[in-house]
């Protein structure tokens, strides 16, 4: 079955081979509380959801094939129609706040040398629905998503169109409900995207992947800043905070011995000089195929201490997810046809 999220009333009354306007209305309506069994959505007349259930025993076009758990994180294997795998998470802090990791492409094709998901490959996008599944997937597993990142597997800015359809779609008022400004765009600094965002006034989160702030360090593990150097994705930023006015996030991904020197740490706070920002620091989470280590806690203490006396506004991420490969970086699954 094709997925039935971020279609119109209008296409889910002509797939379901509806008669009425209003049962479109009233499919769509449970669909976004996370009713996916037709023969539960009791407003239809039981002749009608008898019908579709017979054709349509879920109104979902994916499935769950796997969960795993730990570290107030929950990580789901998801898949799609053609038999194609992506995976999201979903992230709990404890007090209540749930968010949603989600995936936008099968793999991803910008080759982060740190990053697992880039070992894969790309094998496609993902659809605007598609990806709103995950998210209803997420919901199912009983806790009520508040938040949202695209920080999963893929590029979420090299499938724009796609992205920002299922974020219009989950930010509806008459639908999910989710807030723009708790949605945020994770990206590896493609700048066309960058500036495609910024054209349009959304006031959802940007996070930027900088990992490093010298172009040749920066060059040799995410090959992106060899088309987009980072005087080009400085400017980009500008322009999108200078349209947004929102405080962009800089993951710095920490790689023991590569990032983590007192150069480094200057280098990184000259590029943050006229933006307003939030270094994430990360330290690299490990997996098993990529040649990185994780930095020393003696290397975080003294790459922070630099960026303080720097007067550099930062955090440090401790990652949640690890012992379950759910934490940045270390997403990746078979792609067509397989289960692992």
């Amino acid at each position: 079955m094709a997925t039935l999220y971020c279609l119109t009333n209008e296409e889910i009354k002509e797939y379901l081979v509806l008669e009425k306007d209003f049962q479109a209305k009233i499919v769509y309506s449970f669909l976004n509380k996370g009713v996916t069994d037709f023969s539960l959505m009791t407003s239809l007349p039981k002749a009608i959801r008898e019908r579709i259930s017979k054709d349509h025993p879920s109104a979902l076009s994916s499935k769950v094939i796997r969960r795993s758990e730990s570290d107030s994180a929950l990580k789901l294997a998801v898949e799609l129609e053609d038999g194609a795998i992506v995976e999201c998470v979903r992230l709990s802090d404890g007090n209540g706040r749930y968010t949603a990791c989600l995936s936008s492409q099968v793999g991803c094709a910008m080759g982060c040398a740190f990053c697992r998901t880039g070992t894969m490959g790309l094998l496609r996008n993902l659809k605007a629905g598609e990806i709103v599944e995950e998210l209803i997937h997420l919901e199912k597993e009983g806790e009520h998503i508040t938040h949202i990142v695209f920080m999963g597997m893929g590029e979420p800015l090299a499938n724009f169109t796609e992205v920002m359809k299922a974020i219009t779609y989950i930010h509806r008022e008459d639908g999910i409900n989710i807030s723009y400004r708790r949605i945020t765009i994770s990206t590896c600094g493609l700048v066309p995207g960058i500036k495609r965002l910024a054209e349009l006034h959304l006031p959802v989160r940007l996070a930027v992947s900088l990992v490093a702030a010298n172009d040749d360090v920066r060059s040799s593990v995410m090959p992106v800043n060899t088309r987009f150097p980072l005087s080009e994705l400085k400017k980009a930023l500008i322009l999108f905070q200078h349209r947004n006015e929102k405080r962009i996030t800089l993951e710095y991904c920490m790689l023991g011995g590569i990032n983590t020197t007192e150069k480094a740490a200057k280098s990184l706070a000259k590029f943050c000089k006229g933006l307003e920002v939030l270094v994430n620091l990360i330290p690299w989470n490990p997996v098993d195929v990529l040649p990185f280590s994780s930095p020393s806690d003696a290397e975080v203490r003294k790459f922070t201490s630099t960026l303080k006396s720097l007067n550099i506004n930062y955090s440090i991420r401790r990652e949640k997810g690890r012992s379950a490969d759910a934490a940045c970086g270390q997403l990746a699954s078979e792609t067509m046809g397989k289960k692992e």
